[in-house]
């Protein structure tokens, strides 16, 4: 089947309502980016924080990579999917406020743990709340965009991944700098705090305020609703999942190795920089913050864009082709990156390293919502968050550590435990995601039959 199709035109847009205001839709999307920068801050800052958080609880790097990704992940996606149900037959703005305030409590108090076991729990509680997010924004900007500037809004909101872990490692170094100046801290009621745990109360409790700014967001009309489907049972969406399972399957495993290889490096390029090339932690801030910010923005934004326009001219899978055409592109990047001759040389390549990274967040996200009826967009974009995060943040942290520490054996080795966990990664997802490419127009073709019997 050919790229170009026939576009997708449900008969139940056709006497629909406009859509809101461009200015005020773009609005809406500044808050959720805004929420988004927040949920990775709170997410991304233990990444800078290996070393001191290693020393104080007395852990090892699996351990470490544990509480970054694997039981983050796990909870981030199971609740995920009853979070997105919520997004599809509740008030979303409501969901993602409550989300935003329990992380926000959890991400503070991570200042407070004493050992493995307490990190271990808050960074649970940290997962919980984050999987509020982001079904219910993909579901909020797909009611406030026309399909034709889906993919560059959904790519500005998530422009927050890397603002946000940007500002992560920014704030971290600044903080460390600052806090670093006294051995302990002493604060009332909590006693004697480290400066790596300072930094937790710092970046968690300032989201209980952001919260409140969800509720000048407006809940746009569900478009694409029936009037006998507003609640679609589970069972009827994981049926619909199931009979799209070879799309579903190429671009959820497909992105999600892609994420697996961003996530790796987000959570181990710091400790690369400080123990191959022997940076500090505030210098490795500013620099490794700055980059991922500006260049893992301008990655996300470039595809989105890149991908329109390829829509716009009727490449209907151009969301599935971009994507493998990134992982193609990023695999020679990272042999440059990771066996570069001095760190200098290293932050070179972080550039086009960010840029790649940044790039398949924004159009995964958009395909889902391309090829779901409006009833199970919500909950099919948990389902894809679930398969992305478990393979990506779940696997991606671990099997770096687990690789640094466990065929290794020495902690300066992370350079070659990265670019083996990369490489794999990169050239699985691009495979993957281009042979889902003729299976994902099958998709649409079976979304314009769903909306001619509904």
């Amino acid at each position: 089947m050919s790229a170009k199709a026939t576009p997708v035109k449900p008969a139940v847009e056709q006497n629909e309502a406009p859509y809101p205001p461009i200015g005020y839709a773009w609005y809406v999307v500044c808050i959720l980016t805004v929420v988004y920068i927040f949920s990775f801050i709170d997410r991304q800052i233990l990444s800078l924080l290996v070393g001191p958080i290693r020393r104080d609880l007395h852990i090892s790097d699996t351990q470490v990579s544990v509480l970054q990704g694997f039981v983050f992940a796990v909870f981030y996606t199971f609740f995920g999917i009853p979070l997105g149900r919520q997004a599809d037959i509740r008030s979303r703005r409501s969901v993602i406020a409550a989300g935003l305030a329990l992380w926000s409590i959890f991400t503070a108090g991570c200042g407070l743990a004493r050992n493995f076991v307490q990190m271990l729990f808050l960074r649970m509680g940290v997962g919980v709340g984050e999987a509020s997010l982001s079904p219910s924004a993909y579901s909020l900007i797909t009611d406030y965009f026309p399909k034709q500037r889906l993919a560059t809004a959904i790519s500005f909101y998530s422009m927050g991944i890397y603002i946000g872990s940007g500002m992560a490692f920014l704030l971290g170094g600044v903080v460390v700098r600052l806090a670093s100046v006294k051995e302990a801290w002493i604060f009332p009621l909590v006693g004697a705090v480290r400066p790596w745990q300072v930094i937790f109360f710092v970046v968690g409790l300032p989201g209980l305020l952001v919260s409140l700014l969800l509720y000048t967001v407006r809940e746009p009309v569900r478009r694409g609703l029936l009037a006998n489907a507003a609640r679609v049972p589970m069972r009827e969406v994981f049926a619909y999942i199931f009979r799209n399972k070879s799309t579903f399957l190429s671009h959820n495993i497909g992105f999600g190795l892609l994420s697996l290889v961003s996530y790796s490096a987000a959570a181990w390029i710091p400790e690369y920089f400080r123990r191959v090339h022997h940076w500090d932690i505030p210098t490795i801030g500013v620099v490794y913050g700055s980059i991922v910010a500006i260049f893992g923005s301008l990655g996300i934004l470039s595809a989105g864009y890149v991908a329109d326009w390829l829509r716009g001219r009727d490449v209907l899978n151009a969301n599935m082709r971009v994507g493998a055409i990134i992982g193609v592109l990023w695999i020679p990047v990272h042999f440059f990156l990771f066996l570069a001759p001095t760190g200098t040389w290293a932050a070179v390549w972080l550039v086009p390293a960010a840029i790649f990274a940044g790039a398949p967040f924004g159009i995964s996200a958009a395909a889902i919502q391309q090829m779901m009826p409006n009833t199970m967009r919500g909950q099919a974009g948990a389902v894809y968050l679930f398969i992305l995060n478990l393979v990506g943040l779940g696997i991606g942290p671990t099997a770096v550590g687990f690789t640094t520490q466990h065929i290794f054996h020495r902690d300066d080795a992370v350079n070659y435990s990265l670019l083996i966990v990369s490489v794999a990664g990169s050239v699985a997802g691009a495979l993957l995601l281009w042979f889902g490419s003729k299976p994902f127009l099958k998709s649409l073709d079976r979304l314009r039959e769903w909306a001619a019997e509904n």
